[in-house]
């Protein structure tokens, strides 16, 4: 089995080899951010404000880690659900943003705006946040902190496990997935 490596900031001939179905393992620095965090970005965009980090190359993860247990870096860091984040998309991919994590399918407006932009979804297995979480190296609170498990966290990963899902040619796992396993006869 073939696994990429990546580092983080991503640049776009990095982002624009990946394809769907690829195995991939992030090095380097990836940001956290929820629903409540990227109603603040949008706010901050529109109002012509910097955001807490600049999003240029960089990868958003959409997780709420829990904290974390003495002696642990982190807690619990399992993806959730991106399509709620669909509506926060563009305006941060036309800041330079590559790449998000989570778990799910993506709207076709967010797979287009990834196909625009070219940027890439990856998805993390959800149900195994303690497991990933063995893969963060360290976690520091850098933006809205009253906000507690959704506040913004810069996190350096070694080694972190993701899938592609969407690519820059709009390719969709889960739509592809579909069509390859409707065709299977029982």
């Amino acid at each position: 089995m073939r696994i990429i490596k990546i580092t983080t900031p991503l640049n776009d001939d990095v982002v624009k080899s990946l394809r769907v179905g690829d195995k991939v393992e992030i090095n380097g620095v990836i940001y956290t951010a929820r629903d409540a965090a990227h109603k603040r970005f949008i706010d901050a965009i529109n109002k012509g404000e910097k955001l807490p980090f600049d999003p240029k190359g960089q990868i958003i993860y959409y997780v709420g880690p829990t904290p974390p247990r003495p002696g642990m870096i982190i807690g619990s860091a399992g993806p959730t659900s991106s399509y709620r984040m669909d509506v926060f998309l563009e305006p941060l991919l036309k800041l330079g943003l590559k790449g998000t994590i989570g778990k799910g399918y993506r709207s076709q407006a967010a797979i287009d705006a990834m196909v625009k932009y070219g940027a890439v979804y990856f998805v993390a297995v959800g149900g195994a946040g303690a497991l990933i979480s063995k893969r963060i190296k360290k976690a520091e609170i850098i933006a809205y902190e009253d906000l507690g498990t959704e506040a913004v966290n810069k996190l350096e990963v070694e080694s972190f496990p993701v899938i592609v899902a969407n690519d820059t040619l709009g390719n969709d796992i889960f739509k592809l997935g579909v069509q390859r396993y409707s065709r299977v006869k029982y």
